[in-house]
């Protein structure tokens, strides 16, 4: 089988490739993978971490066919809750990480780059159809946990993520940049070299004092993502709201196109 996660080795820094082709939608298994993968990397005294995805799309978040073949809520519990021990393994990781999003990171996918310490995403090749990210929850039928949206809030400001999550809107790299909801943008082929670079810099730093100050300032992050902050049993009481199966249905026929 396949790996999910390809991992490579560069010096003290570990590249944590998402590879479930085609669009690296987060079923439970890939969301495991990744959650392992993580652990393994600090049991193995890496650095630091990238988190990459493919080209044109880091992650296009869950995997919606596969949440509403589910059949009962416990199933449905059960993937919504390895998404979340995914994502909690980047904001719980002890050595930083840096999301590399070479492509469109709608929803889940920008839920695990809003967990990462730093963001580089690519430019576009062409500039008439831009590179988007953003939770877009909202279009799709479906409330963002409050956990969730502090996640945005951290990153962009508090008016500036109401309005962007109750639009559910999805933004260019551009403009996503000057939002701050990624920190650097670079050619594609350039993203995960930028991401180390940052990386690099990071780690020439007295060790210790900086990975005690970064627990600290992500101490937030951390609490964001409890579960009594993210009320799991209530999303998914409202999973089989008319208006939530619309939107899902609508999305899943689109991606069918």
């Amino acid at each position: 089988m396949t790996a999910l996660i390809e991992s490579t080795d560069h010096g003290q820094i570990r590249e944590l490739r998402l590879a479930r082709a085609p669009v690296n939608a987060l079923n439970p298994e890939l969301c495991t993978a990744l959650a392992d993968a993580v652990a393994r990397a600090v049991s193995d005294g890496v650095g630091g971490l990238v988190l990459a995805g493919g080209p044109k799309v880091f992650s296009a978040g869950l995997d919606v066919p596969y949440l509403l073949s589910l059949q009962d809520k416990v199933a449905l519990k059960a993937a919504w809750e390895s998404f979340f021990t995914a994502a909690r393994s980047l904001t719980e990781s002890p050595i930083p990480v840096v999301a590399a999003i070479a492509g469109h990171a709608p929803a889940g996918g920008c839920v695990l780059a809003l967990c990462c310490d730093y963001r580089v995403m690519a430019n576009s090749p062409s500039p008439d159809r831009p590179f988007q990210i953003g939770l877009n929850e909202t279009r799709v039928g479906l409330a963002a946990p409050e956990g969730i949206q502090q996640l945005m809030r951290r990153v962009v400001g508090t008016y500036r993520a109401e309005r962007l999550l109750v639009a559910g809107e999805m933004v260019s790299a551009e403009r996503a940049l000057a939002l701050g909801l990624v920190d650097e943008l670079a050619e594609i082929e350039q993203v995960p070299l930028r991401a180390r670079a940052w990386l690099e810099q990071l780690l020439q730093l007295p060790r210790s004092p900086m990975l005690q100050t970064r627990a600290f300032a992500r101490a937030d992050l951390i609490e964001a993502l409890k579960p009594e902050r993210i009320h799991l049993d209530m999303f998914i009481d409202a999973w089989s709201d008319p208006d939530t199966q619309a939107g899902l249905r609508a999305l899943v026929a689109k991606l069918g196109k």
